[in-house]
């Protein structure tokens, strides 16, 4: 997922930035996600987009299910809850359980 980002609360802010246009230098609110270009587009930069790609589908904010995971999360999901500088890469097969490399070695011999 290239050039999709999420910020955090800005201090002194009462407004919460989640998702960043991908082509605007103002750090604007994306409202809309190409699913072609896989980037984010604000309501100003949409405009263009839409303008050079005509046969692209951008999903509005009132389609959010269909834009993708932000890296944040995405590395949440994949963190070990046993071991937290770990990424879950394996499935035991024995224990249908998702677990690190870590855990693997401990547990799922």
């Amino acid at each position: 997922m290239a050039g999709l980002s999420m910020s955090s609360l800005a201090i002194s802010s009462d407004e919460v930035k989640d998702f960043i246009c991908s082509s605007c230098e103002e750090q604007a609110n994306a409202e809309f996600y190409c699913k072609t270009c896989l980037k984010l587009y604000c309501g100003k930069c949409i405009q263009l987009h839409d303008k050079w790609f005509k046969k692209h589908s951008a999903y509005g904010r009132n389609d959010m299910k269909k834009w993708p995971v932000s890296k944040e999360v995405e590395e949440f999901l994949l963190k070990c809850e046993a071991h937290k500088d770990h990424k879950i890469e394996m499935l035991c097969d024995d224990h249908s359980q998702l677990c690190c490399t870590k855990c693997a070695f401990n547990n799922h011999r």
